[in-house]
């Protein structure tokens, strides 16, 4: 039997923290208002491309609402995780016959913010497999030159101040989310990354399975968190 329970490290249940919580009060009011959220403008095109036709037909010809989908994903289909992004990629290619969206694309960050913002304020439903042991053990592997994991800084060191930034728990709550320093939209994946080339490690390429586990493994710690998409993060 796979062990789901905490491990020496991780952060309890009554613990747990949303990085909404360590920003200062001017970022959450972007965050807060949906009229001076910077995601807007996502969320605009994220409608119209939900509603246009795109090869045989349009996402709301088959869907009348996505209300909690995005707080069950990333979800094990066939033996492998799938995010959302994937899912809205592989509807695309089975049922619509249209071509893949990139991933990073406006056009992808904006349809899985529309689908994910329908979720807002739902509980996160991650639950545990062999695919969330495999990304745990990504999360707890030290990597890079720098030969650190993501666990020393998410978990035993969160709250702390990293380059006069104020060290999160890691927890996706928010995803796609607009980050000021990119001044643009971002996925999970883009900010997982990020943290790669920072521990200065070879990062796995968008798609990868490994990747993917680690977002279902992030999202079983933030298992019962309210969904915040789309977020906005310093």
């Amino acid at each position: 039997m796979l062990c789901m329970s905490l491990q020496a490290g991780e952060i309890p249940l009554g613990e747990r923290r949303s990085g909404y919580e360590f920003m200062g009060r001017d970022t959450r009011a972007m965050q807060d208002d949906d009229s001076t959220n910077p995601a807007l403008f996502w969320l605009m095109d994220g409608e119209t491309l939900w509603k246009r036709k795109d090869g045989v037909a349009a996402c709301s010809s088959c869907h009348e609402t996505m209300k909690g989908v995005a707080a069950r994903y990333p979800k094990v289909a066939g033996g492998r995780a799938v995010n959302l992004e994937q899912q809205i990629n592989a509807c695309r290619s089975e049922r619509q016959k249209a071509a893949p969206l990139a991933y990073e694309s406006r056009e992808l960050l904006a349809l899985t913010a529309y689908v994910a913002r329908q979720s807002r304020g739902m509980p996160i439903e991650a639950g545990w497999n062999e695919r969330t042991e495999a990304g745990r053990a990504l999360f707890t592997r030290r990597q890079g030159q720098l030969n650190l994991a993501c666990t020393q800084c998410h978990d035993d060191n969160w709250g702390k101040q990293l380059s006069g930034t104020t060290i999160p728990q890691a927890h996706p709550t928010g995803y796609p989310i607009y980050r000021l320093e990119w001044q643009d939209m971002g996925s999970l994946q883009r900010r997982l990354r990020n943290c790669m080339i920072g521990v200065r490690a070879e990062p796995y390429p968008y798609g990868s399975a490994e990747l993917v586990d680690l977002e279902l493994y992030l999202m079983w710690r933030a298992r019962g968190m309210k969904l915040e998409t789309p977020a906005v993060r310093p």
